[in-house]
Parts: C-alpha cells; sequence; structure tokens
C-alpha cells in the first residue's frame, strides 16, 4: 500500500471519532518566489481550530493555480478530510491541498491527544556527520550540504534538476539515486511525499542504518514512514499562528515563529496509542 493511502486511512480513523474542524482559509506565499533563498515554497491550509498544514508549492505550477483560481476552489467551511483525500486519489494541485489538509488534521490531532513532539537538537536532526562517513542527501539543502562537507564527510546529493549537477565545493551533486547504495546515513526533503518517489528512493537506502526525512511539509503522521525503514522525521512546529501567516504571505522567514521538531521512530508513542487519547 502506498504511503498516501496508508495516511489517509489513520486519518479516516481519527475523523470517525470525533468531529473535525472544517477548514478557514488557505495562505498562500507571494506569486512569484525569489530563486535565490525559497522561503516562499510552501503553502498553509487553516482548520477552524487553528490547526496549520504546509504543504510544498513549487511542483505541477501548484503556487500559480493556487493564486488564480484561489476563490475558485471552494476551501473555506470545507471538510478537510475530503480534501485530505484529494492527496490520495487526485494529481496536480489536489494532491497538493490534499496533503496540506491532510498535514492540518495531523496536527489537530496531536493536540487532541495531548502530543508535541521533541525540539530538534539541530536542523539536520542529529546527523552529526563524521569524517570519512559516505552520507546522500537528496533534494540540495545547501547550507547544510556545506556543513556536512566541512565535517570531513563524504556527500552524494541526489537531485532531479539537471542543472543542479556537477562538482561543489566538498561534495558532488547527481543525478543517479543509484549512489544513495553505499551511504551509511541519508537525510531527504519531504518533497518525496508529494512526488511520489518515496518507495523508489528508499529501496536505494537499504544500507542506511539513519534515515532523516527534514522540511517543513514533513508534519505528517510518520507511522508509515517508519514502517518503511525511515528513523526519524523533522519539521516546522507553529508556535505563533499570526506572526507566522504575516511571514508567509510576504515571503519571509518564519522561522521566529515556529520550533523545528524531530520525532525519533524509537520515542513514537504510535498511532494507535495517540488515537486512544482523543
Amino acid at each position: 500500500m502506498r504511503f498516501a493511502d496508508q495516511y489517509i486511512a489513520q486519518l479516516e480513523r481519527f475523523a470517525a471519532r470525533s468531529p473535525l474542524p472544517r477548514i478557514r482559509d488557505l495562505h498562500l506565499p507571494p506569486r512569484v518566489v525569489a530563486p535565490a533563498d525559497y522561503k516562499g515554497e510552501f503553502c498553509a491550509l487553516e482548520l477552524e481550530d487553528g490547526s496549520l498544514g504546509l504543504s510544498f508549492v513549487l511542483i505541477d505550477n501548484a503556487l500559480e493555480t493556487m493564486h488564480a483560481n484561489k476563490d475558485g476552489l471552494r476551501l473555506r467551511g470545507a471538510d478537510p478530510l475530503a480534501v485530505a483525500r484529494g492527496y490520495a486519489q487526485g494529481d496536480g494541485i489536489s494532491r497538493t491541498l490534499g496533503f496540506a489538509a491532510a498535514n492540518a488534521l495531523t496536527r489537530c490531532f496531536f493536540e487532541r491527544a495531548g502530543y508535541l513532539p521533541d525540539a530538534s537538537a539541530d536542523s539536520i536532526g542529529g546527523l552529526n556527520p563524521q569524517a570519512g562517513e559516505r552520507i546522500g542527501m537528496i533534494g540540495l539543502f545547501a547550507s547544510l550540504a556545506a556543513r556536512i562537507a566541512q565535517a570531513g564527510s563524504e556527500l552524494v546529493v541526489v537531485e532531479l534538476k539537471p542543472e543542479l549537477a556537477g562538482d561543489r565545493d566538498g561534495y558532488r551533486v547527481t543525478l543517479d539515486a543509484g549512489e544513495l547504495a553505499g551511504c551509511s546515513k541519508v537525510v531527504s526533503t519531504s518533497i518525496l511525499l508529494l512526488n511520489d518517489t518515496l518507495d523508489a528512493m528508499l529501496a536505494h537506502c537499504r544500507q542506511a542504518r539513519w534515515f532523516a526525512m527534514v522540511g517543513p511539509s514533513a508534519g505528517c503522521l510518520p507511522d508509515a514512514l517508519f514502517a518503511r525503514g525511515v528513523t526519524l522525521v523533522g519539521g516546522s512546529w507553529v508556535r505563533d499562528r499570526a506572526g507566522f501567516l504575516e511571514a508567509l504571505r510576504r515571503g519571509e522567514s518564519h522561522s521566529r515563529y515556529t520550533r523545528k521538531f524531530a520525532i525519533a521512530a524509537g520515542n513514537y508513542p504510535g498511532f494507535e496509542q495517540l488515537l486512544a487519547c482523543t
């Protein structure tokens, strides 16, 4: 079963426990995202209880489509679970919005269960790169790549964009996912959950004893990821709703309004235990 199907099936069970809040609004970053920093690469779908779910929008022309048709999407007052089903059953903008709705429901679920993920010790989820280690990165995080290279690790970065391929200062960017095979640690963007490449990429990482999926949109239920061998999920937990949404709309950094969290497979209570608390 695909991750998306498993994720939505869990949310269906949550919805069966008690009524869900409706959708309050969809919040979008600026129409044009500055390529130098990509601070406006995520949208936020908000529920009436204030729960926010993030989703990457620089795929399938999703951001432009949302700006052009926001009112026509008729999201205000809609059932978030119905929208979330689009993540598993739809494509394009339906999948993007569905993922945002699913992540908003996850935040709602965690709040009702009284679960607060642990704060992340650093921005790379405790990777702790060591000299001589072969480390893989799925999706180029330039600043993190530089830190890993400075530690003396051998870093290979797998990207989908041909223009990014080539040698960098201390590491290499390749289009060949097969080069992840010898990596003992891997850090990955959560965009794998949107472009449907999760299982294909994980198949190349069977030798990795540590696999972290990180990014602002990694606000999903992690059970099905842990079952696939992911060892840590790291995302952004919004602490100041108003400040966060204003920064998002302006295309500015929202780090002061969020806290980075890290859910490790060994410390996570699990969906079933949390569901019993809702």
